[in-house]
């Protein structure tokens, strides 16, 4: 299996990972063990809250995005980390049945001054269901190994 490096990430659609089929017991044991709020584990209370239906916690949601981003290129990535995230934002609500699918792309991609035999690459992730309706942004960056020969300038 290839190793991608710093080299291998430039600014612009990067791919589409899934789709990845979320079940209601899924969402209901996520959200019991890490969010067990109302919405994400009672039918009657999820049904008379603004979410208007059961529905999957944002964090079980950005743990789905993660896993897909690892099976999709992660997990080959020289990657040594992040710094964080910039931003997550929850824009509809996951929902029992959902297909999920993840479109990266790279925002920017940089060599870093301070250790340049890495460099920053910021990801893009917008996650969507079956109907297209997007369900999640998130902005991150990560911190990627450089080939060896370019890192030694």
């Amino acid at each position: 299996m290839t190793t991608l490096t710093f080299e291998d990430f430039t600014p612009g659609h990067f791919g589409t990972f899934g789709p990845r089929h979320v079940t209601r017991e899924e969402i209901l044991a996520f959200a019991a063990e890490y969010d067990p709020q109302p919405m994400h584990l009672d039918e009657a209370a999820a049904n008379a809250s603004m979410l208007k239906g059961l529905s999957g916690s944002g964090w079980h949601l950005g743990s789905l995005m993660m896993r897909m981003l690892f099976d999709g290129f992660i997990g080959r990535t020289a990657s040594l980390g992040s710094p964080g995230v910039n931003e997550m934002r929850w824009l509809a609500p996951l929902r029992p049945g959902d297909d999920l699918t993840l479109d990266v792309s790279v925002a920017e991609a940089r060599i870093s001054k301070s250790r340049p035999e890495t460099g920053i690459v910021t990801f893009k992730g917008t996650i969507r269901n079956a109907a297209g309706v997007v369900l999640c942004e998130m902005e991150s960056p990560i911190i990627v190994r450089r080939r060896l020969e370019a890192g030694a300038e």
